[in-house]
Formats: structure tokens, C-alpha cells, sequence
């Protein structure tokens, strides 16, 4: 064999009008899901039951959004969580933490922009996440004297 025949074909990929590889989304003609995405096809991989999404942006520059999601016990719990954090790394999404695996009751799930609290029905109960994180104003009545 010659030094020709052992040498390997380059493979070619379309190019971007920068010279840039083009994004695998679009070479392949789908959109990527976001993180969001991924966390609620996890959340519902998992069955998990009651699940919110609240857009937190207008409320505070640390996350834009929330998703809050129960569990039936501290086991389905810590399964839901860590099928969140294995979903999302596989989706190219790294995780920052984990606060709350070892008991069960209310793990947190930090992505970033998006945060996962996944609780037991009482905790989520006693917590009321959804009540203090509601971006609408409240109501207030006027008494006429």
C-alpha cells in the first residue's frame, strides 16, 4: 500500500457563511429543545404529578424560570430529581447543584436559568412556593365607608 491508500478521506460538513461548521440543529433540520424542555419531558418521564412552570423573570435576576413539581414519596422524589439531572447532562445542559437528594422531602435541582423543585405533597403544601413566586399582583378590596 502506498502512503495515499492509507491515508483517510476528511469528512466534509456544510459550512456556515463564516466557515463555521453549521450547528447540528440545523444540519439536521430539527430544533434543539432548551432546557426548559428537557426538564419537563424528565419531570413527565417520571410521572411526576401536578407540575407548574412560573416565569420569574420580572421577580429577580437569580433565575428566569421555576418549575415546581410533587412527587408521591421521598423514593419518587429522588427518582424524579435524578432523572432531571441525567436528562438534562445528556442534552448538554450541566447542572450547578443538587441541595436536598439524601432526605427526600424537597430536592432542588439548579440549572441555572432554570430552577426544579421536586417535593413531597405536604411539603409542597406547607412551603406554598406557587403563592409567593406569583408575578400577579394581588387583589385587594376597597372598603367604602
Amino acid at each position: 500500500m502506498t502512503d495515499t491508500q492509507t491515508k483517510t478521506k476528511r469528512k466534509t460538513s456544510k459550512k456556515t457563511a463564516a466557515g463555521r461548521p453549521a450547528p447540528r440543529a440545523r444540519r439536521a433540520g430539527k430544533k434543539m429543545p432548551g432546557l426548559q424542555e428537557v426538564a419537563i419531558a424528565a419531570l413527565e418521564d417520571m410521572k411526576a404529578v401536578n407540575v407548574k412552570v412560573i416565569d420569574v423573570r420580572k421577580l429577580t435576576d437569580v433565575v428566569d424560570t421555576m418549575i415546581i413539581a410533587t412527587g408521591n414519596s421521598d423514593r419518587h422524589v429522588k427518582s424524579i430529581a435524578g432523572l432531571v439531572v441525567e436528562k438534562c447532562k445528556q442534552a448538554g445542559f450541566q447542572p450547578m447543584g443538587v441541595e436536598g437528594e439524601r432526605d427526600g422531602e424537597w430536592v432542588l435541582v439548579d440549572l441555572q436559568d432554570v430552577l426544579v423543585h421536586v417535593m413531597l405533597p405536604r411539603i409542597r403544601e406547607f412551603y406554598g412556593l406557587e403563592k409567593l413566586w406569583d408575578a400577579r399582583p394581588p387583589q385587594r378590596e376597597i372598603a367604602l365607608a
